[in-house]
């Protein structure tokens, strides 16, 4: 389960953000994940609750903002929209789709007091 430690990391980017804000609580954390980075929202959403206890950021709320999935379609030369790594092209059909949009995930936002 790699949401352990994507939630261990997203941990210590708080932790080193709120010490050099000296601010003294974390209230919220605000995260992008893309349909297509492989992470399941959920488990990141366990895990935190987890790697959070006994820290800065105890019982503060992870909320998940929902990235859609894009793509280059090289036949069509044009962006379309795509639900998995390496689905074929809605429009043509072509296997020959380079994401672009879907795979990031980030902190986009700290709720801190």
């Amino acid at each position: 389960m790699h949401e352990m430690s994507i939630a261990e990391s997203v941990l210590q980017i708080v932790e080193e953000t709120v010490r050099r804000q000296h601010c003294a609580r974390v209230i919220a954390v605000r995260l992008e994940i893309g349909r297509l980075s492989g992470i399941e929202p959920e488990a990141l959403s366990f895990c935190f609750d987890a790697v959070t206890r006994d820290s800065i950021a105890a019982g503060a709320k992870l909320e998940i903002i929902d990235t859609p999935g894009a793509g280059w379609c090289m036949q069509c030369s044009d962006t379309v929209p795509i639900a998995a790594l390496y689905d074929a092209c809605p429009r043509c059909g072509s296997y020959q789709v380079q994401p672009t949009q879907g795979t990031e995930m980030r902190i986009k936002e700290l709720e801190v007091v």
